[in-house]
């Protein structure tokens, strides 16, 4: 309950600053588009604003032209002023006054221009730099932001596959004491309770000898010996279900084969087996992996599935082992979580222990397909 409401509170966390994160990239990019507005119309107003310079010059250029004619004018009436009449003389003298008095505002209002050309330039500067940062800091958020939804979803992933890992622990733990105890039951009621009464039967057969028949004593030394056989049969029937013998002496393909011919007989199921490559022995590890690999995803067949067929084919590459089991059970959905799924997670853990891959492919009524890539150079005898 503990472990949850951490992970509630994680994800709450992430999700208020996954909020705040892409409120304030909202506000950049209103920020960068507001500017980019005012960068579009100050480009505009510089266009006109030089246009207009370039106009206020050229009209300059020929009022000034026009200035200092009228000033040659004034000064040839000034110097023969005797030949003017008053009129005349007054009609030159305004003519220049009023030539440079416009000359003047034509300049000044020139030089106005240019100072407004030259700050709508520096404001120009100044938004293509803040439209720079924006869009800095607006790929800085992204990456924050792919930082939060991606990264600490993964330590969210994490925690949980972590929190399974510890109850996969937990419950290998539960299954070894059960294991203890069911093994001890069996040695129990089975080969210690028949060396138990061959004990007796045999101080009877001391007791017949010497007080019977030597026949009697002779059918209770076939009755002693009908009990050692079957203490027998028991004792290794417990320790094959340990682990198997036959995998040490004969290998991985045949005590599969054998395996599967048992489980297929007692449930009443058709189980096919097909083995590609060269059947030679690799190191032992691996025969002992695959071996229950093959015994889980059987199990689980029998067990979950309901299915009629399962088939097994172990193929024995140069670089690597491969191992695909399928069923035509009922399937299941793999990306919905299943309670107490361990036998799937023992699988995947027993695969990674090796560098190797599980793929588990499965539908709702259409089966189920397990394939197992695993590198065994290394395990070559």
């Amino acid at each position: 309950m503990a472990v949850k409401t951490r992970e509630k509170d994680l994800d709450f966390i992430v999700d208020e600053m996954v909020d705040v994160v892409e409120n304030s990239k909202d506000e950049i990019f209103h920020i960068s588009e507001e500017a980019r507005s005012e960068h579009e119309q100050l480009l505009k107003e510089l266009d006109y604003t030089k246009q207009k310079v370039l106009q206020y010059i050229d009209d300059g250029d020929k009022l000034e032209q026009n200035v200092r004619y009228s000033r040659r004018r004034l000064s040839e009436v000034s110097k023969y002023f005797d030949r003017y009449t008053e009129d005349e003389i007054r009609e030159v003298y305004e003519t220049t006054h009023e030539l440079q008095t416009k000359l003047a505002m034509l300049r000044q209002e020139e030089r106005a221009l240019r100072t407004k050309r030259d700050e709508i330039e520096r404001r120009l500067q100044n938004l293509d730099q803040t439209i720079k940062r924006a869009e800095n800091l607006a790929n800085k958020i992204s990456v924050i932001l792919t930082y939060l939804t991606d990264d600490f979803r993964q330590v969210n992933e994490m925690l949980e596959e972590a929190k399974e890992k510890q109850e996969f622990g937990l419950q290998i733990i539960e299954a070894q004491e059960e294991e203890r105890k069911r093994i001890s039951r069996e040695i129990h009621d089975g080969p210690a309770q028949m060396l138990a009464n061959i004990l007796l039967r045999s101080e009877l057969v001391d007791r017949t000898f010497r007080e019977g028949s030597p026949e009697d004593a002779l059918n209770e030394i076939k009755n002693v010996r009908k009990m050692v056989r079957t203490s027998l049969y028991e004792v290794r029937r417990i320790i094959y279900d340990l682990r198997p013998m036959a995998l040490d002496d004969l290998g991985l393909i045949p005590t599969i084969k054998k395996y599967i011919a048992t489980i297929a007989d007692y449930n009443n199921i058709k189980i096919e087996f097909l083995s590609i490559g060269e059947v030679k022995r690799i190191n032992q590890k691996y025969e002992i992996a695959f071996f229950r690999l093959v015994q889980e995803a059987i199990q689980n067949a029998v067990k979950h599935s309901e299915a009629t067929l399962i088939t097994v084919k172990i193929e024995i590459c140069t670089k690597n082992l491969n191992l695909i089991i399928t069923d035509n059970g009922k399937g299941f959905d793999p990306d919905i979580k299943r309670d107490k799924s361990f036998g799937l997670m023992g699988m995947k853990e027993r695969v990674e222990m090796f560098d190797g891959t599980i793929e588990i492919n499965s539908a709702i009524g259409a089966g189920t397909k397990i394939i197992i890539r695993v590198p065994y150079e290394r395990a070559l005898v």
